[in-house]
């Protein structure tokens, strides 16, 4: 394993392999006939537990989901509420970060300085933070009142 150049204190090497190993576990589950663009994700949450989701692909392009949607459904599902790290993974060789709308998703689930790792199937990649990819973002804690 290639170690990211940029570490997060919040992920110790340990988790980042189990991460990196479930998201390409998920990523070998995609049903991308159309883009053939797999990918894989992996969130670890509050408790330590490791959640993987694939991208599913639909003929109607609108009606498919992303691999982090399916993944927060598995942590949501499992009964956890916050993620603590999350691992991108693509097919395409170059680094992914995760869309606009799962940005969204994960500012849900996740801080400002929850760490996002890309990878590739050969090396875990840059890590950013929430905040870095979603500036200024309106989340739970906004609707917050005394």
């Amino acid at each position: 394993m290639t170690t990211p150049s940029v570490k997060p204190a919040s992920l110790a090497p340990a988790v980042l392999e189990q991460l990196w190993g479930a998201a390409r576990a998920a990523q070998l589950r995609a049903h991308a006939p159309y883009s053939r663009y797999a990918v894989g994700v992996a969130i670890v949450d509050e408790q330590g537990a490791i959640h993987g989701g694939c991208n599913v692909e639909n003929a109607a392009y609108p009606q498919g989901w992303c691999a982090e949607a399916s993944a927060l459904s598995s942590l949501v599902m499992s009964g956890a509420r916050h993620a603590r790290g999350v691992l991108v993974l693509g097919s395409g060789g170059a680094w992914i970060t995760p869309c606009g709308g799962c940005r969204q998703k994960l500012r849900e689930f996740g801080d400002a300085d929850l760490p996002i790792v890309s990878a590739t199937a050969e090396a875990l990649g840059p890590v950013h933070s929430l905040d870095e990819l979603l500036p200024h973002s309106f989340g739970p804690d906004h609707l917050i009142t005394p």
